[in-house]
């Protein structure tokens, strides 16, 4: 079972929060870390970062206007806004994702949304630096229900069909069918084809989930 979803306001404080953990973390970084590797397919921590950055600050309307001048084509829509800010140094760039966390300016969209990249971009960056976001269980509920049912771009729906997923930090559990049990952020990655999150997972459902990265 799962929560009651958050009305909007209690989701911008979910979505502040969150950043705000992310922000502690990321004020843990050498340039190491934030060169390394992220668990987002081809981007740096610092990629990561500038992408998350490049969503706080921005509106309908422009984003309207990015996508277009990209062909439609959201992979170079972002890649557009991380190399905005290739040149600039990491403590700029942490201190522009500070200045820009209390925004409440988003694209178009549900904000449920607003949270999953707050929640799920700070485990891209914090897991393989060693570091851990410490998400609140409130946030991982909501975030957990709006991914399992996301269809364009996370693929949720299509990876956890058939399947009980069933948290075991918090209470959610969700699905029908042979199991997969972990840490609830460990199952919403695993839900974004976020492979290494695999290994914190079991259950006789774990096979085909993973045939499904």
């Amino acid at each position: 079972m799962s929560a009651q979803p958050a009305g909007s306001a209690d989701l911008w404080g979910l979505i502040h929060e969150q950043r705000g953990k992310v922000a502690d973390v990321l004020g843990t970084f050498g340039d190491a870390e934030w060169n390394a590797d992220s668990l987002c397919a081809g981007w740096r921590v610092r990629d990561v970062t500038a992408h998350m950055v490049e969503t706080h600050l921005m509106t309908p309307p422009r984003f309207i206007g990015r996508f277009a001048s990209a062909g439609f084509n959201f992979d170079k829509f972002a890649a557009r806004g991380v190399a905005a800010h290739s040149a600039q140094p990491t403590g700029e760039l942490l201190a522009e994702y500070r200045a820009s966390m209390p925004r409440t300016t988003a694209p178009p969209g549900p904000k449920p949304t607003w949270l999953a990249e707050a929640l799920i971009h700070g485990e891209d960056v914090a897991r393989p630096t060693g570091r851990s976001v410490g998400s609140s269980p409130a946030a991982l509920v909501v975030v957990a229900d709006f991914v399992r049912g996301s269809t364009p771009l996370l693929h949720g729906k299509q990876r956890s069909a058939g399947l009980r997923l069933r948290a075991t930090d918090v209470d959610w559990t969700a699905g029908d069918g042979p199991e997969v049990s972990g840490p609830a952020a460990s199952l919403i990655l695993a839900m974004t084809g976020r492979k290494p999150a695999l290994a914190d997972l079991s259950g006789e459902g774990l096979e085909t989930l993973s045939s499904r990265m």
